[in-house]
């Protein structure tokens, strides 16, 4: 068919536009599409760190949400502009003109664009990986952290978790000071298939030392018997941890006499850590 010729175009020739066009619908709806899955992608990791973490404050969804909408109006754009082409072939066609050849620019341009955005895509995704390993790394270690101004003395140890432990099972058993239990608590955690960095708990004590505390402050019963938590944090440094004599003494109300009943844990512990 000579172009200008006035002549009506064969039927192939409308079928062939037909299949552009509803090839660049797929396009524009594919693309939709997936802006609407990275739009949520955010949103479906906020709600995942809530339930790992309950209680803790939701992240922000980042450059999902942009990156999404971008792609979704992107798709509207290609539809809208495959329908107005389509539309001004078939009056080509019925006119009897060729038009030329198809114009490459809507294709190339979509294809740059989708490129810019897997790469921009890319990049965000290494560095959300990145930011978010920091900040587990900070909440491990926040949550690890001496914990001040909470009657709580924090002592670094110059061996093992489990060395430690021992040492210090060894010196309370030399003093006659029973030990009611050592509770691993990394341990039990493996058990149910999760992590946990080296924690014992150490619970000892003397009726002989214990019940006159008891006797003047009934509440101190709570506190006692006494516990030494050995734990490791997130660079690898050994800690031992245990209630100030004083804070129990301000806590429970007891007299001063009686401090000394429960201050052998500081001797005890730093025995255990030298």
């Amino acid at each position: 068919m000579a172009a200008g010729t006035g002549q009506k175009a064969d039927l192939r020739d409308y079928l062939a536009a037909e299949r552009t066009f509803l090839a660049w619908i797929r396009t524009g709806l594919a693309l939709m599409g997936f802006g609407f899955v990275v739009a949520r992608f955010g949103l479906f990791l906020q709600q995942l760190q809530v339930f790992q973490r309950p209680g803790m404050a939701q992240p922000p969804t980042g450059l999902s949400l942009w990156f999404g909408t971008a792609l979704i109006a992107v798709g509207v754009v290609v539809n809208g502009s495959a329908a107005w082409r389509h539309v001004r072939l078939v009056h080509q066609l019925d006119r009897g003109e060729t038009g030329g050849g198809a114009s490459l620019t809507p294709a190339v341009a979509t294809a740059v664009f989708l490129a810019l955005v897997g790469l921009a895509m890319t990049i965000y995704l290494i560095s959300i990986r990145g930011s978010s390993s920091v900040h587990q790394q900070g909440i491990e270690e926040g949550w690890m952290a001496p914990a001040a101004n909470k009657g709580i003395v924090d002592r670094a140890s110059n061996h093992s978790v489990d060395e430690t432990v021992e040492r210090l099972k060894g010196i309370l058993q030399s003093k006659g000071v029973t030990i009611f239990a050592v509770v691993d608590h990394s341990g039990e955690a493996e058990k149910v298939g999760m992590k946990m960095r080296p924690t014992k708990l150490v619970i000892f004590g003397s009726p002989k030392a214990g019940t006159p505390l008891m006797l003047a402050a009934p509440s101190v019963a709570i506190d006692l018997p006494l516990k030494i938590l050995v734990w490791e944090d997130a660079q690898g440094k050994v800690w031992e941890s245990y209630n100030s004599s004083e804070y129990l003494r301000e806590r429970h109300g007891f007299p001063q006499e009686l401090l000394a009943n429960i201050g052998v844990v500081e001797v005890l512990a730093a025995k255990a850590a030298e």
